[in-house]
């Protein structure tokens, strides 16, 4: 892919939007995807494809407006869709819309990982899916009970090796097969309730991780550890001595089992919740089934769902990967290796390119209000839903709205995509998609003008706000980004 765009000012709490925005403070409402309307037009949108004459203020009685007097109103259906940390905060901001907004979430998880316990699993195990991104988001949406979160503290604990002084600590940087908080995501996020995340956490600016530490893109930056894009090996295509045989797409997921004294500990590194649901998936015939229980255990305020039936391979086109060849474009295999490969992303793929979509996942992308991408691992965490041909062909049809949040910054896969670049890319892989809202941190998206040029062309609107954690870190605040989204997916937008 050839990327080709670059791309906040501080109103308050209530987003802002970025049209031809008029003067600075501006604080009309959004207009219509696209159409910006004359400074000082307050007028909203009414029901999709309709906006009505100007000033007319009818509203929607679908999701989230009442509707006649004494009639209730019903949640509005989003369908929130990436993996990681990235996920996670999508799925807690949607949480926290509540009481103000009554949501019914369903997040569409990515099942490309094979890095950490997820790659050991899938190597080791054949597992069906990988199950580190399912397990955050099922975290992510678990109750405030007690003894719910109990078991979330549970699901997040990863094994340390025998013989570490606290082996509740976890295994973070005691085992090289270890990740702390989740397989991946959006880095530097603060892990579920009750969880610290472990100091050298990367994150989305690109902090560094501790040895052993998954980043944000999946990646765990192991000293000495050889990848596809890193060394040359079979960079071209070929297979290596650590790629799944007849798995293509995997690249090299991580077999190594972590050792104490010449012992191997095979549970080392393995986060508890990913082991429950490989057993849980072994169990059951359905893995919709088996989220779904998973589900109950944590009293998940919503439904997880993956992308595909069973797990897939993604790999990618990168320019200077090798750094024998910088000039060259090298096939990387994997999502680890795609992760943290050097160069320049030429394409993105998924292995098999035409899985089986979870029939759940089309059904909830059919009935929604709103489909709802990012933030999170641009290659490896949001585009794959584009690549699926079931899922794209439904989130095309689906008479939803949709809303992009971008990330804070870029992640190594990304790193010189501009924020409008990002934006093109959605287009680049899936050039039917249409987007009603882009919504960005204003002091993170630095210059709007190409920003807004780059949502325009998608037929969206760009909406600035407060999205970040206070300490100025490049992370999403939950709670911001929720106060953000209440008016935009609520009857008020």
């Amino acid at each position: 892919m050839t990327a080709q765009h670059a791309g906040p000012s501080d109103d308050a709490r209530r987003p802002t939007e970025v049209g031809h925005a008029g003067p600075p403070g501006d604080a009309r409402r959004p207009t219509e995807a696209g159409h910006a309307g004359p400074p000082g037009d307050a007028r909203r949108p009414t029901e999709a494809g309709h906006a009505g004459p100007p000033g007319e203020v009818r509203r929607p009685t679908a999701a989230g407006d009442a509707g006649p007097s004494g009639q209730e109103r019903r949640p509005v259906k989003v369908v929130a869709f990436g993996g990681g940390h990235g996920l996670a905060a999508s799925l807690r901001a949607l949480r926290l819309c509540s009481p103000r907004l009554q949501v019914d979430i369903t997040a569409v998880v990515t099942v490309g990982d094979n890095g950490g316990s997820s790659g050991r699993l899938r190597a080791e195990r054949d597992a069906q899916l990988p199950p580190g991104d399912l397990r955050m988001a099922l975290a992510a949406l678990a109750d405030d009970d007690p003894a719910h979160q109990t078991t979330v503290r549970l699901m997040q604990h990863r094994f340390a090796p025998v013989g570490n002084p606290d082996r509740r600590q976890g295994a973070t940087a005691a085992t090289p097969a270890g990740d702390e908080a989740g397989e991946r995501g959006e880095p530097g996020q603060q892990d579920e309730p009750g969880q610290r995340g472990q100091p050298g956490q990367q994150d989305e600016a690109g902090a560094q991780d501790e040895p052993g530490q998954q980043d944000e893109a999946g990646a765990r930056d192991e000293p000495g550890q050889r990848d596809e894009a890193g060394d040359g090996a079979a960079a071209a295509g070929g297979a290596s001595a650590g790629e799944v045989g007849g798995k293509d797409g995997w690249g090299n997921v991580d077999r190594r089992i972590a050792s104490l004294g010449g012992k191997h500990d095979p549970l080392a590194g393995h986060a508890v919740g990913n082991l429950l649901l490989l057993g849980l998936l072994e169990l059951m015939d359905d893995p919709v089934e088996a989220l779904a229980h998973a589900g109950k255990m944590v009293g998940a305020q919503g439904r997880v769902l993956p992308m595909a039936s069973h797990a897939v391979g993604i790999e990618a086109d990168v320019r200077g990967a090798d750094p024998a060849r910088p000039g060259d474009v090298v096939t990387v295999r994997g999502q680890h290796a795609v992760a943290i490969a050097s160069g320049h992303v030429e394409a993105v793929r998924i292995v098999p390119p035409s899985p089986p979509a979870c029939q759940a996942a089309l059904d909830a992308i059919r009935d929604a209000d709103w489909l709802i991408f990012g933030p999170g691992s641009w290659y490896t965490s949001v585009l794959p839903h584009l690549l699926v041909p079931e899922l794209a062909a439904a989130i095309v049809a689906s008479p939803a709205r949709r809303l992009v949040t971008m990330n804070l910054a870029a992640d190594n896969e990304t790193l010189g995509l501009s924020v409008a670049e990002h934006l093109d890319a959605l287009h680049w892989y899936l050039p039917e998609l249409r987007i009603d809202v882009v919504l960005a941190d204003a002091k993170w998206v630095g210059e709007p003008d190409p920003v807004h040029h780059a949502a325009e062309a998608l037929g969206a609107r760009l909406v600035l706000a407060p999205l970040a954690v206070a300490d100025g870190s490049p992370k999403h605040d939950p709670e911001s980004l929720g106060s953000a989204l209440v008016p935009l997916l609520g009857p008020d937008r």
